[in-house]
């Protein structure tokens, strides 16, 4: 028996916001991704569970070009949650709204908690001339020490193929490196 990618290149893609690093003390800036070639992104953060006062938060922004510049994108109205002491698969989700903005801001009671964070971004949310997204998580203070990371999913690829033909997620038309 051999394994496959199944979905992977054909159905969604995987790409890095943040490798997992402490969300504390300076913050993090995303890594682009760009949505040219997708019908949109699923942003999902993982964070670690950590004392009691640095709550998580982050900040959505697009971006005009693989190296350009990043502005707030304030169209996040709902995201899910799974959150847990220690996470361990049995968690449902928990949608929360808000009012649209480019933040979720900082969630009460989440510093000592494992948390599964996710929301999508339709390329059509983005605003004339700019092709990219990016996800910051903010300082969150230093009282705690959280880790975590930021990954990409674009789904409803327009260009489909094996895994290792897949266009570059930063700028695709351009060779991966």
């Amino acid at each position: 028996m051999t394994t496959f990618a199944g979905p992977l290149g054909k159905d969604f893609d995987i790409g890095l916001g943040a490798i997992p690093q402490s969300f504390n003390g300076s913050g993090i800036t995303g890594k682009n991704v760009s949505l040219q070639n997708c019908e949109g992104v699923l942003v999902v953060v993982v964070k670690s569970a950590n004392g009691t006062t640095d709550d998580f938060a982050i900040d959505l922004q697009e971006v005009d070009g693989s190296g350009g510049t990043p502005r707030d994108l304030d169209i996040i109205t709902d995201y899910w949650v799974k959150s847990e002491t220690a996470l361990d698969n049995d968690e449902a989700w928990v949608k929360t709204t808000q009012t649209a903005a480019s933040e979720i801001t900082a969630i009460a009671g989440t510093a000592e908690k494992e948390m599964l964070v996710a929301f999508a971004v339709r390329a059509s949310d983005l605003s004339d001339g700019y092709t990219h997204i990016a996800v910051n998580v903010p300082d969150l203070g230093n009282t705690d020490t959280e880790y975590g990371c930021v990954l990409y999913f674009p789904f409803g690829l327009r260009v489909q193929r094996a895994p290792v033909n897949m266009p570059s997620l930063l700028a695709p038309g351009v060779a991966n490196a």
